[in-house]
C-alpha cells in the first residue's frame, strides 16, 4: 500500500493532468508583416462536441463623438447588447443583417431595453442620422473566441486537450472566413501559435460631416 503523501500527491498530479487547460495563441499580419487589429478568432471543437454550458454576459456599445465604441464587438450568440448614447445629439440605431434586424429610434441616454442577438453570424451596425456611423457584432456559436490587439496578437485560453477548428474573421476580410479555417490538436501539446496573413480590402466609408459649432436635436 502506497504512503499516504504519495496517495496525496499522485492525485493533485491526476487532477492537474485532467483539468489542465490549453490555449492558442494567433497572430493575424498583412502581407507586409503590419499587425492586424480588431480581427475575431474562434475556435470550435472538431468533433462537434457541445460546448460547456456558459451563460452569455451582457455586452454595451457606446455611441461617443457620433462614433460606435467599440467598433467591432464579439459576443456569444444568445447576448443582449445595450447601446447607450453618451452624445448630445440623439442617435437612430439600425441593423438590416439578416442575422439580426432591429432599429432603436432616435434617443438619448440608454434605450429601455437591450437587443438580444441570438443567432450566430455577422451584424452591420449603422445609425439613420449619421451614414458614417458603422460598427459590426460578430455573433459567435463558440464561448471560445477573442480579438485581436493593436500588436495583431489573440489568445484563447482553457481549451479542452482535443483537436480544435479555428478560424478568423475581420469586416475587411478579402475573401471567405471559411478559406481561414485551420485545425489544431491541443492534445499533444499545451500551447499553439497560429499565425494567419490576411488581405485586407480598403475601407468604405461615407465621410464624415464637418464639426458644428451651433448645436441642434442631430
Amino acid at each position: 500500500m502506497l504512503p499516504r503523501f504519495l496517495v496525496a500527491a499522485l492525485s493533485c498530479i491526476f487532477a492537474f493532468t485532467v483539468h489542465a487547460q490549453n490555449e492558442v495563441v494567433a497572430t493575424v499580419t498583412d502581407p507586409l508583416g503590419k499587425p492586424i487589429p480588431d480581427a475575431v478568432v474562434v475556435a470550435v471543437p472538431a468533433d462537434g462536441g457541445a460546448r460547456l454550458p456558459v451563460k452569455p454576459r451582457d455586452a454595451a456599445i457606446l455611441q461617443v463623438d457620433k462614433e460606435f465604441v467599440p467598433k467591432v464587438s464579439v459576443v456569444l450568440a444568445g447576448t443582449a447588447i445595450s447601446f447607450p448614447n453618451n452624445d448630445s445629439v440623439r442617435h437612430h440605431v439600425y441593423s438590416f443583417s439578416s442575422v439580426k434586424k432591429f432599429e432603436l429610434p432616435l434617443y438619448q441616454g440608454v434605450p429601455a431595453s437591450p437587443v438580444v442577438f441570438d443567432k450566430p453570424g455577422v451584424v452591420v451596425l449603422g445609425c439613420n442620422i449619421h451614414d458614417w456611423m458603422v460598427a459590426y457584432v460578430y455573433v459567435s456559436e463558440s464561448p471560445y473566441y477573442a480579438k485581436t490587439d493593436a500588436r495583431g496578437t489573440a489568445t484563447i485560453p482553457d481549451l479542452a486537450a482535443k483537436v480544435w477548428s479555428v478560424r478568423v474573421w475581420h469586416p475587411q476580410l478579402d475573401g471567405t472566413e471559411a478559406q481561414t479555417i485551420r485545425t489544431i490538436d491541443l492534445a499533444k501539446q499545451r500551447r499553439v501559435d497560429i499565425a494567419w496573413t490576411l488581405v485586407i480590402k480598403p475601407e468604405a466609408r461615407v465621410r464624415r460631416a464637418p464639426t458644428s459649432r451651433q448645436s441642434g436635436s442631430y
